[in-house]
């Protein structure tokens, strides 16, 4: 990214080719003062996965993503066995399939009171009002997301699950892309002076909270189904959650700006979160160490190295099955999930060294059992 000044990398590989020209774009768009690319950062429509940017009187719904929400969120899980084992994995996942349906309730789900749908604009609530953004609550989603079993290597288990706001997201940057009569493949800024930059923020704080409340739904429900086939527990002081696509208004080097991340885990000063591997690697429990040239920000994973349709078509089964060794998947849904594999993405460990100084690791962990929608 020569000649680009607003732009500093960190970098766990070459920058992806597909990435220059989006880049470049975002950081000549009006009212960009700077970007941070992230080690995780890889091609997206419109703004990049692993991107934070930030400006100081506009928001750019694109640079939060469809998802907006997206996150993590995790618990400790207590046991009075030494080693509590996964005798019968089918039934396990089978039952954490009920609890937390990977796509659609059977049902509306009942709201929890924060998430008023009278907060919404029109053309949103008629999203959630019809039946799909009730229905969603509560469930896992497709793609990257995921609910996982992890050990740390203290043997501590914690449960994670990885989620957004679902279709409520989409619904919401769309409304008001389409309000600014931009298409969603340009670069729309909404002005905050003005009654439609105000509007999306009301809607974008909505889906921060129906994405971290469905979050918070679905590991109490998954912690339910453990707790009675494995013996454990969750202990809820222990829980913590964090968003990586969303614009939150922060001080950076001493100046009021909106911060946007896509794809990127807030972490200033510590700040805890949350950088989850592949479904075969470890995962890390961080505090942000508060670099202000990353716009205090840093990877919200490992990223991926291969678009989805090049990596399905280069896995095998057998492949796929070397690559997971040591943890639980459900093998039934294996052809559906070659996509997923490991080797699809970045390795965690080359993506935490590029990133040390904009985030600490606290604890390490490696997957279990890991749960996906397909």
């Amino acid at each position: 990214m020569r000649n680009e000044p607003k732009v500093k990398l960190w970098l766990a590989q070459d920058l992806p080719p597909a990435c220059e020209a989006p880049l470049r774009r975002l950081a000549r768009a009006e009212g960009v003062l700077r970007v941070a690319v992230l080690p995780d950062v890889h091609f997206s429509e419109s703004v990049c996965v692993g991107v934070a940017m930030a400006t100081r009187d506009r928001i750019y719904p694109q640079a939060v993503g469809g998802d907006i929400g997206c996150g993590m969120a995790t618990v400790a899980l207590r046991s009075a066995a030494v080693e509590p084992g996964v005798r019968a994995p089918g039934r396990v996942f089978d039952a954490l399939y009920a609890a937390v349906p990977p796509r659609r309730q059977r049902a509306r789900e009942e709201l929890p009171a924060e998430l008023d749908p009278g907060l919404l604009s029109d053309g949103v609530l008629a999203r959630l009002a019809e039946r799909d953004g009730r229905i969603e609550f509560a469930t896992l989603g497709r793609g990257n997301h995921f609910l996982e079993l992890q050990r740390a290597e203290d043997g501590e288990l914690w449960l994670v699950a990885h989620s957004g706001s679902r279709c409520m997201g989409p619904a919401i940057r769309d409304h008001h892309l389409a309000r600014a009569g931009a298409p969603k493949s340009a670069l729309a800024a909404l002005r905050l002076d003005g009654e439609e930059g105000q509007r999306y923020l009301r809607d974008h704080a909505w889906a921060l909270r129906f994405a971290q409340r469905s979050r918070r739904a679905m590991l109490e429900r998954a912690a339910s189904v453990l707790e009675e086939e494995l013996g454990v527990r969750a202990e809820w002081a222990s829980f913590f959650d964090s968003h990586h696509n969303l614009a939150r208004r922060e001080e950076v080097d001493g100046e009021e700006l909106w911060v946007h991340r896509k794809g990127a885990l807030p972490a200033r000063l510590g700040e805890r979160g949350l950088i989850p591997g592949s479904m075969g690697d470890a995962s890390f429990h961080v505090e942000g160490r508060g670099c202000a040239a990353a716009l205090h920000s840093s990877s919200h994973g490992a990223g991926r190295s291969a678009a989805r349709g090049v990596a399905a078509r280069r896995m095998s089964l057998a492949r796929f099955a070397r690559e997971l060794e040591g943890t639980l998947y459900d093998e039934r849904l294996a052809a559906r999930l070659l996509d997923e594999a490991p080797s699809a993405y970045k390795p965690i460990g080359s993506v935490m060294r590029a990133q040390r100084e904009l985030t600490r690791i606290v604890r390490r962990l490696s997957p279990v059992l890991v749960v996906k929608a397909t």
